[in-house]
């Protein structure tokens, strides 16, 4: 029996980056200190032509190619596009730092090559074995990026921190999808999918235990409580540049797996897992909101800002609804863009080999660097949901969605929840624009290209909040 050929096509974007990667790793072994450039353009160009390619496949229609374990349709091209594009802003934000701090510069580069395709690979995935490698691809170079210098012993910590929880909470994702494979005897989507449908819901008991375990593993992803202790503590312990990838692209992916294993996979136990995610949402706004505000730390601060954003994410996908997914995702999206400038900001403020630690590290920005401190003010009125910013309609959007759905308590906590949160924002701003500021001397970007980025990033976050409707049409067309 001939063996038959899968259609290599849509993969085209993740054979390119796989490809690129492994010239980049080349290059840097033969290539000479003085053309250790050449890692980060080779970096970039395989970013910007993951782009076009995704880009040229985008008008096409859904397509499960690779045996049902591979899936190219509008959500999977888009999120691709925003981690592509967005890891991009990383390398670029953190080329000076990685020189400054004298990190590793070729692992870094590959490293963050090989997360970005670990997180392509999965949300194009459509069965679960595909989603695992790629969840794997993704998380492993992480870990070795947050230890990326071994010399530091808060670096080294933090990333068997977060490798001992993830491992954890790999293994629990793991198990219940086997439960659901028992259960279905399938590994494919398409056919759990009509396994599930074909059930008596007195069947699915086993099919609910596996169900516990995957929200399990997603939340720990997701960075949602109860799931959530590692945030702050990787977060903080990791180099600057390395928390700016980790709070931006994986958080895109993370939203990718909650689709595949919950929206798309189990839409007939949606009642099941929508009240799950309603106690983690509830648990994750709370909590996030009210420790940021005790936080002096900035980094920690932006971590637990980050739980409590997710919280504000998983209102859409609670909704169950076309609308609410796709308000979940203009949500992701948007907070990935706010959370690339405000990393980033940290991250170049970071000079002489001292990284920005703390809120007061901030004071008199205003005075030493208007644009900057006008940059991280659009961010973080933007976090805080204060019109006419993108944050703002991000909140709306899923706030409409729960409201829709009859979940108006929901929406009220949310809301109120939201007024206690601005309060750590709005004070950053207040440090920035009225406190003196411990240094006098200006802070200059060191090249313009780094300025035009920077400025592209937060006023985009300005852009989309005024104009949301192209974005957010791209995010129903998806659903």
């Amino acid at each position: 029996m001939p063996v038959q050929v899968p259609d290599l096509t849509p993969a085209v974007p993740q054979i390119y980056v796989l490809i690129m990667t492994c010239v980049t790793l080349l290059v840097s072994l033969f290539a000479s200190k003085k053309h250790s450039a050449w890692t980060y353009i080779l970096s970039q160009l395989t970013l910007l032509g993951a782009i076009v390619l995704t880009l040229l496949y985008f008008h096409h229609k859904s397509q499960v190619t690779f045996h049902g374990n591979m899936i190219v349709d509008h959500v999977s091209m888009l999120l691709t596009i925003f981690i592509c594009a967005i890891t991009f802003f990383v390398l670029l934000y953190s080329r000076d730092y990685i020189k400054q701090h004298k990190m590793p510069n070729t692992e870094y580069h590959v490293l963050v090559l090989f997360s970005t395709l670990g997180m392509m690979i999965l949300v194009s995935s459509y069965s679960f074995v595909s989603i695992y490698v790629g969840l794997e691809l993704f998380t492993l170079p992480l870990y070795a990026l947050i230890a990326l210098r071994r010399d530091s012993a808060v670096y080294s910590e933090a990333a068997m921190k977060y490798f001992v929880m993830g491992a954890i909470a790999s293994g629990m994702l793991l198990y219940g999808l086997s439960m659901i494979y028992g259960a279905t005897g399938s590994v494919q989507i398409a056919e759990v999918v009509k396994v599930i449908s074909a059930l008596p819901s007195s069947q699915h008991l086993i099919i609910l235990f596996g169900l516990v375990f995957v929200i399990a593993g997603v939340a720990f992803k997701l960075g949602a409580v109860p799931f959530h202790m590692w945030v702050p503590d990787v977060y903080d312990g990791s180099p600057n540049t390395v928390t700016l990838m980790i709070a931006t692209g994986p958080k895109i992916a993370a939203f990718g797996l909650v689709i595949r294993l919950l929206a798309e996979t189990m839409p007939d136990v949606q009642l099941a897992w929508s009240h799950a995610l309603m106690l983690i949402a509830v648990l994750s706004i709370g909590l996030g909101n009210i420790v940021a505000i005790v936080q002096s730390n900035i980094k920690r601060m932006l971590a637990y800002s980050s739980i409590a954003q997710m919280g504000y994410m998983l209102l859409g996908v609670i909704a169950g609804t076309a609308n609410g997914y796709a308000a979940a995702m203009f949500y992701v999206l948007i907070y990935s863009l706010m959370s690339l400038a405000a990393f980033g900001l940290v991250a170049m403020l970071s000079r002489d080999g001292i990284d920005i630690q703390h809120i007061e590290d901030l004071r008199g920005l205003n005075e030493r660097n208007p644009w900057l401190a006008f940059m991280m003010l659009i961010v973080m009125f933007s976090m805080a949901g204060i019109p006419p910013l993108a944050g703002f309609m991000a909140k709306i959007g899923v706030l409409e969605a729960v409201i829709a759905v009859g979940h108006v308590w929901l929406a009220a906590v949310a809301l109120l929840f939201a007024i206690v949160g601005a309060y750590y924002y709005i004070r950053v701003v207040k440090v920035m624009y009225f406190d003196d500021p411990l240094q006098s001397t200006r802070i200059d970007l060191p090249t313009g290209d780094m300025r035009v980025a920077l400025t592209v990033n937060g006023l985009s976050v300005l852009a989309l909040g005024i104009f949301p409707g192209i974005l957010m049409s791209l995010c129903q067309a998806a659903f």
